[in-house]
């Protein structure tokens, strides 16, 4: 991983919480190994979540209705999308390696990570068609979502209260272009220790791995 560009897109309000702690282990494990490591934090950043017309600063091409896959997509091709947006896009341009880090909210990203994913993989720069799926415009990047769900492994399984946690990530880890599942461990073991950085991250807290009620999970995407 030596010379290689990481971003971690993290999004948790508490810099002394789990997530927060695994975000800092990558860091500074990422850093070792050589790698240049961007976080892109988005509550401290204030990053504004809702997608709506102030994230074109160009003329809209229809301003008697507004669309804002349509608007997003003509202002990326006029280069006309809000400051935020693109500084975002050009981390991510830039990252041979995407991290979310996030805690499981409802079964899905917080809103937050939501409204950056909604904003920021806009057509034109992250899909477009063609250009989906197998064939993204982002495809040949790696990204992982490392998340924690405040519960056991065991809620989150087939019998469990909570479901089958892959089932309800399953479209984003589709949309994002996950590669085989076979290919899983061993591409995640080539970036990063996980055990190292779970255990890691919970003598940062002070805690051990048999009181804490948390899954954290680390899934190749794009």
């Amino acid at each position: 991983m030596a010379g290689k560009k990481v971003l971690i897109v993290y999004a948790h309000q508490e810099p002394r919480s789990l997530n927060g702690s695994l975000k800092d282990v990558a860091v500074a494990e990422l850093s070792q190994q050589g790698c240049a490591v961007t976080v892109s934090d988005l509550y401290a950043m204030n990053f504004e979540p809702r997608a709506t017309g102030r994230d074109i600063t160009g003329t809209l091409s229809n301003p008697g209705f507004f669309n804002y896959s349509v608007e997003t997509h003509e202002a990326y091709k006029k280069r006309s999308l809000s400051s935020d947006i693109v500084e975002e896009q050009k981390k991510l341009q830039e990252a041979d390696l995407v991290i979310f880090q996030f805690p499981l909210y409802w079964f899905s990203v917080p809103a937050v990570l939501k409204g950056w994913m909604d904003r920021v993989l806009c057509q034109g720069f992250a899909f477009d068609f063609p250009g989906s799926y197998d064939d993204g415009l982002l495809k040949g990047k790696l990204a992982i979502l490392s998340l924690t769900t405040a519960g056991t492994a065991s809620m989150y399984s087939k019998t469990g209260v909570n479901g089958d946690f892959r089932y309800f990530l399953w479209p984003l880890q589709r949309y994002q272009q996950i590669p085989s599942s076979e290919n899983c461990s061993t591409i995640s073991c080539k970036i990063i220790s996980l055990e190292r950085v779970w255990m890691a991250s919970l003598r940062c807290l002070g805690t051990s791995q048999s009181s804490t009620q948390g899954l954290s999970l680390l899934l190749p995407c794009f």
